[in-house]
């Protein structure tokens, strides 16, 4: 198959350089079912790949229909794969095939019990829990946009300084918009779904942020080319920590940008249930507001004690988005969701974070 596409991201392949240095990468892929309300978010990660180490190995979890959740482990590094050149990986639990890397859809599901495999175009794999929970999934995925506006050149989400061991985590938005087609099974209950809005990122590196936040939807109420990213964290630069955040908006083929270095952003989220972020460009100004009255899902994320439930999503959240012309005001965009994923993670979360980056414009 063919391994890159036109909309590849810079950072969509493998970071690891074979060193034994502490090590992660994740990667999230997610479909949303607007007919039916539900969402699948697919998280996949590696440690201390070189093995041998404390908290060597992979592990798989989904949060579900429901907000349901679902983990399995593969502590075996070996029986993982990813590619360095553009966005694949797999992990193989129980399998008859003895050396781990992309196999033809049919293949996989002759020879693989458990496991996944992944890339730009294509997404499968089968999880059983002891418990009885279970999930398989088959879909292939066509890239709208990644990083950039239509037919520009592709950009790293965190600025060309990515591309450099400077920031802990690097984190990459894959793709911010895509349609997947296929069906996925969760726990006996069948999903099958046509041109349905979906959704990648990764992060990689030495640590984990020390907390941070995140909204992501592509599934707008009478907007279905609308996709936003935003988040923010505190995270470790060489030395120092900063606080930072930004948000992406792509909308009828244009990309609006609010970076800290074109951008002064600010945000003000609450331990959970409400999150704030407001910023302002040379041409533009932008509005987020989300908001949960659900409990949310712990999750597990990697930190230096290995796979820990460190962070707390739902899939269900409500956010309103606001675009306007910096100089005139003009609305451009007004949209919502209830579809809105939202998240916070790390410590310490003893109160509201309030705080702005970037340059005062």
């Amino acid at each position: 198959m063919s391994r890159s596409h036109r909309l590849q991201t810079p950072h969509s392949g493998y970071h690891w350089d074979g060193s034994s240095r502490l090590f992660f990468e994740g990667w999230y892929y997610r479909v949303t079912l607007p007919e039916c309300g539900q969402t699948f978010a697919f998280m996949y990660s590696i440690e201390d790949p070189t093995g041998n180490q404390p908290y060597s190995g992979g592990a798989a979890q989904i949060l579900g229909a429901n907000d349901e959740y679902l983990c399995r482990t593969f502590p075996n590094v070996q029986q993982f794969w990813a590619w360095q050149d553009a966005l694949g990986l797999g992990h193989w639990g129980k399998s008859q095939h003895s050396e781990a890397g992309y196999l033809e859809a049919a293949e996989f599901d002759r020879q693989i019990q458990e496991g996944y495999q992944a890339t730009a175009t294509w997404h499968q794999g089968k999880l059983y829990e002891p418990n009885g929970n279970s999930a398989e999934w088959q879909y292939e995925i066509t890239p709208v946009y990644g990083w950039a506006s239509s037919e520009q050149s592709q950009q790293s989400t965190a600025g060309w300084m990515s591309s450099l061991q400077i920031f802990e985590p690097g984190w990459q938005v894959l793709m911010a918009h895509g349609l997947a087609t296929g069906w996925i099974d969760w726990n006996g209950k069948r999903y099958e779904f046509t041109n349905a809005p979906a959704y990648g990122e990764k992060n990689w590196g030495g640590a984990f942020p020390q907390k941070w936040f995140w909204l992501n939807c592509n599934s707008f109420d009478n907007e279905p080319d609308l996709a936003l990213t935003a988040g923010g964290g505190r995270r470790g630069v060489l030395w120092w920590m900063e606080s930072v955040a930004m948000i992406g908006v792509h909308h009828r083929g244009k990309f609006y940008e609010f970076v800290p270095w074109n951008s002064e952003v600010s945000w003000c989220i609450r331990p959970w249930g409400y999150w704030q972020m407001d910023a302002k460009n040379a041409d533009y100004t932008i509005t987020l507001t989300g908001t949960t009255d659900l409990p949310g899902t712990p999750l597990r994320a990697p930190t230096a004690q290995g796979l820990r439930f460190v962070c707390r999503d739902t899939m269900l959240g409500k956010v309103t988005l606001e675009l306007r012309t910096r100089h005139s005001n003009e609305l451009i965009l007004k949209a919502t969701s209830s579809l809105c994923g939202l998240e916070t993670g790390g410590e310490p979360w003893d109160g509201v974070w309030q705080a702005n980056c970037g340059w005062s414009i």
